[in-house]
């Protein structure tokens, strides 16, 4: 298994390509930005894009979707209830103070239990609202991988304070569809460094017994 994660963009969005070096085949999660150097790390390892998603419509995490399906042909996959954060980039891109990306209505809805990613290294589709109405999870699980979006977090968990933001429906999100996953899952979230499902089990302040926000 091919695995890169890196930051793109201003806000420094978690990138993630998955590649197979016995199909050359690839996915890439949350294109957010820094499409030109997508291309060469897929160029690098001799991979065909075969699949863009996206966990949620946020500008740092869709941003450059459109853009990297021009360059590849691949199609993108975003959950359908993140469709009115699409038709608000102009605002979004106005918060930070920047162009407005390109952006289009996905291909296809990520939907819950929907099978993603490529032959060898496939991931089932896990709907965790609160960030936005139409956040979504990755779960690897053969591989005990989770890409989390801006659900999870190291030692946090994502804010609810924009447009489609739920703070109750976040915490619900996680404690019935992430905290159920092994300990042993090693979480990619959306910002910031690794972690795993104990780890945050253990310690994340905001998943305490009695925590409300």
């Amino acid at each position: 298994m091919i695995l890169e994660t890196f930051p793109v963009g201003a806000l420094q969005c978690n990138c993630t390509i998955v590649g197979d070096e016995a199909t050359s085949e690839a996915m890439v999660i949350d294109p957010g930005d820094n499409i030109p150097q997508i291309l060469a790390l897929l160029a690098r390892y001799g991979l065909t894009l075969k699949q863009i998603v996206v966990t949620h419509a946020h500008i740092d995490h869709v941003g450059g979707a459109v853009q990297l399906k021009k360059a590849t042909g691949a199609p993108v996959l975003l959950n359908e209830n993140d469709l009115p954060l699409l038709k608000m980039m102009d605002m979004q891109a106005g918060w930070l103070g920047v162009a407005p990306p390109e952006v289009a209505p996905p291909d296809m809805s990520a939907e819950e239990g929907m099978v993603v990613g490529i032959a060898n290294h496939s991931a089932h589709v896990l709907h965790t609202p609160g960030h936005t109405q139409g956040s979504i999870c990755l779960h690897f699980a053969k591989e005990k991988l989770l890409v989390a979006g801006d659900t999870l977090f190291a030692g946090s968990i994502g804010r609810t304070d924009l447009p489609g933001g739920n703070s109750r429906q976040i915490l619900r999100s996680i404690h019935d569809r992430l905290l159920p996953l092994a300990d042993e899952t090693r979480v990619i979230p959306g910002h910031g460094p690794q972690t795993t499902i104990g780890e945050e089990r253990e310690s994340n302040p905001f998943l305490q017994p009695g925590v409300r926000l």
